[in-house]
């Protein structure tokens, strides 16, 4: 291969197939935790899920409990495909917590179990739900560049060492603009403007509603054993969001939880 190289019909060969997938070793990473190979393990204060949802989840927001982030984000988590898993790409569908294919147990029973791992533990992990793939409502544009994730893995980790304050939102805690804006600057060497803030943070009760109506659909209609709890965090969150709708419409500015 070299660059410009085309093939029969002239169309040019990309380096790589758009879907390729690269990996490197840890330890090849300048900021590896020197106890990686600890044989004792190391406390583990985070857990991410994330998915490809264009239209409902803001780009980071962190859980109420360990019960709610395994719900709400973790088994509640929608992904756009791509070419890779069907042979098509944007076609919606719940992929739970992204490993859904590789799930050898009934899914009702691997929530069970990660609910009851939670109520196992002596200090729970924060949960934390990233959406690289947001979009404008309007123009169907991505609202984030992919470097932004930097921004938001920062503060989760901040949040992970109380040192990031949050707004409580229907959804989960999210960001505040003063300290985004201060890590966008910091890590990114860029201007953060509020106006961003409001569009990749607003509150999309529509869409919220929706989200949920599918994911409480799909546990109906083909998971057995589900969990009581999955249908009634769930139900928690319609509440929150259609409470929020009545004060302050369809699509809400995340300052409007500010207190």
């Amino acid at each position: 291969w070299h660059e410009g190289k085309t093939d029969a019909d002239g169309n040019k060969i990309p380096a790589a197939h758009k879907n390729a997938r690269y990996a490197v070793t840890l330890k090849a990473l300048d900021n590896c935790d020197p106890e990686l190979d600890n044989p004792m393990g190391v406390e583990l204060s985070g857990v991410i899920y994330g998915g490809r949802d264009a239209k409902a989840y803001v780009p980071v927001q962190q859980s109420f409990s360990w019960e709610h982030g395994i719900i709400a984000y973790g088994a509640s988590l929608e992904t756009e495909t791509t070419f890779a898993t069907v042979g098509k790409e944007g076609v919606p569908e719940i992929n739970m917590m992204s490993t859904q294919d590789f799930i050898s147990i009934p899914l009702g029973q691997n929530v069970s179990n990660n609910l009851d791992f939670g109520k196992k533990l002596k200090k729970a992990p924060l949960v934390f739900g990233v959406n690289y793939f947001l979009r404008e409502r309007n123009n169907g544009k991505f609202l984030n560049a992919p470097q932004d994730k930097h921004v938001w893995i920062k503060w989760m980790e901040l949040r992970v060492h109380g040192e990031a304050g949050a707004i409580r939102a229907p959804t989960g805690f999210l960001p505040k603009y003063q300290d985004l804006s201060k890590l966008f600057k910091r890590i990114l060497s860029k201007d953060y403007s509020k106006e961003d803030y409001v569009k990749q943070f607003m509150i999309r009760v529509p869409e919220n509603l929706a989200k949920i109506e599918r994911v409480q659909r799909f546990y109906q209609e083909n998971v057995t054993a589900t969990p009581a709890e999955l249908f009634d965090i769930l139900d928690q969150q319609r509440k929150r969001l259609v409470e929020a709708k009545k004060h302050h419409g369809n699509y809400i500015s995340p300052e409007c939880f500010e207190w």
